[in-house]
């Protein structure tokens, strides 16, 4: 008989394993079916490893400018590449070895292969398509089992998503890369060509920048990082300009060519013109699409849209005892999203009263370049479309004293209140670790404040985040430091 389950889940990134741990934790028996990586692309592939690489490379730039600070550097401070990328993929198997850990220490069972739901209640596991290829990051020692067949009340895919790629400019792992090849390079590039500027795009351009490469972003729409607000990325542009990144807006990449060692992109611009750019290699950062390929929903009827499973706030898809999280059940594609949609998920699963559904208008999203941005909620334009009355406050970081002090001055905090209720409508940022400061806009949002509260609000001296109140009292005409 087939080994029977509370719930089951298929993928083990950030939705799916949460999931398995508060599932656990609520009383349910329960599996994860894995096929390749404890943590998923975002321990592995994603989020950890590319912010050991940006610490590499913000520490890089900080020695390279000791005299901004008094201070006397002897000798030459240059990258090793292979002592980069080597403690980058260290953080990565610590926390891959992690999530091993905590399915032990919460009891559930993993299942190593690749799962197909057959019917509802019902999956097969299959040997995996995707064997282990780094020798620090092995199979877990607590897997139970592999190929069979598993019954469950509940299934819910966690299977992520993958690199989009585009006809006639697909990745080929030597020449045009994903973000694999871009975290493992063998040796820097002097030159590097990034197609799409979104969060991984302009993170690697970033990087890479940071490291000595010549970069170029090619971007199709009018600004770089289009789901930011464009007043803020205007500023990020200009301080990723000043860093040497040259940066094209409303162009495409319209063919490549292959060199032996080189690859030489045709950009076409918004005017028709063409330019060709060569360069030792292309990454290919045009988006990801969710991996819902050979997990049998076209034959149980489950609906997807444009490469994603359609679930509704608590992960249910229009089949009964199916559900999807994470990046499989679409945009916003982050880990943190996907974490909060499978303790949702498995909370609604479970009975426990008042759970809320994901409120996506409330993700927070970051990208790690230099400088940093962040935000949350509407954007101002998004907010006019709308039809909002709205109140906007600013405030430059050239204007708070830690900032200065820090000698990181360049960045601005954006408020967007609805002028009737007093409602935050959207936060954003530009500047360094404005990623750790949007978490207090979050938490404004979900307490619903108001700005009258946020003005009354105590922020501690000297810090950045006094950047935060001071937009607040700016969007109402109380702005006291600038």
């Amino acid at each position: 008989m087939a080994e029977s389950y509370d719930v089951i889940i298929i993928g083990s990134g950030p939705g799916g394993y949460v999931a398995a741990i508060r599932a656990s934790q609520l009383g349910l028996k329960t599996a994860i079916v894995e096929r390749e990586h404890m943590g998923g692309i975002c321990l592995n592939w994603g989020c950890i490893p590319t912010k050991a690489l940006l610490r590499s490379a913000e520490v890089l730039d900080h020695a390279n400018h000791f005299k901004d600070y008094g201070l006397v550097l002897e000798g030459t401070v240059k990258p090793d590449a292979k002592a980069v990328v080597a403690r980058s993929r260290g953080v990565s198997a610590r926390l891959n070895a992690g999530v091993g850990f905590l399915m032990k220490k919460n009891k559930i069972d993993i299942i190593w292969g690749e799962a197909k739901i057959t019917k509802p209640g019902e999956i097969v596991v299959g040997k995996s398509s995707k064997p282990v290829v780094e020798p620090q990051h092995p199979l877990p020692k607590n897997v139970k089992s592999s190929e069979g067949t598993y019954t469950a009340k509940h299934i819910i895919i966690a299977t992520g998503a993958r690199p989009r790629a585009l006809p006639g400019i697909e990745p080929d792992g030597k020449l045009i890369w994903t973000y694999f090849e871009a975290l493992k390079p063998d040796v820097l590039p002097k030159s590097l060509i990034v197609m799409g500027s979104g969060a991984i795009g302009i993170e690697f351009a970033s990087f890479y920048r940071s490291m000595g490469v010549d970069v170029t972003v090619v971007e199709v729409m009018p600004t770089i990082m289009p789901v930011e607000d464009a007043e803020i990325t205007a500023i990020a542009r200009k301080q990723l300009e000043k860093r040497g990144l040259k940066i094209f807006t409303s162009a495409k990449v319209s063919k490549v060519e292959k060199g032996a060692n080189s690859i030489t992109a045709h950009v076409e611009t918004s005017d028709g013109k063409v330019q060709q750019i060569t360069a030792d290699r292309l990454i290919s950062a045009v988006g990801v699409q969710g991996n819902i390929e050979n997990l049998g929903l076209e034959a149980l009827g489950i609906k997807t849209d444009r490469g994603c499973v359609v679930a509704d706030g608590y992960g249910k898809t229009n089949v009964a005892g199916i559900y999807a999280i994470g990046d499989v059940a679409g945009p916003p594609m982050l880990a943190h999203k996907a974490e909060h949609e499978g303790v949702v998920c498995v909370e609604k699963i479970a009975g426990l009263p008042n759970v809320h559904p994901t409120d996506k208008g409330k993700v927070p999203g970051c990208t790690y370049c230099n400088p940093q941005v962040a935000s949350v909620g509407l954007t101002e334009a998004k907010a006019k479309e709308q039809g909002r009355d709205i109140r906007v406050g600013r405030f430059s970081f050239a204007a708070n004293g830690k900032a200065i002090a820090l000698g990181e001055d360049q960045g601005m905090v954006k408020v967007i209140f609805d002028k009737k209720t007093g409602e935050l409508l959207g936060a954003h940022m530009v500047g360094a670790e404005v990623t750790e400061l949007i978490q207090g806009f979050v938490v404004a949002m979900n307490l619903e404040t108001t700005e009258e509260e946020l003005m009354h609000t105590i922020f501690p001296h000297p810090t950045v985040s006094e950047t935060m109140k001071e937009a607040v009292l700016d969007a109402y005409g109380r702005v006291l430091n600038a």
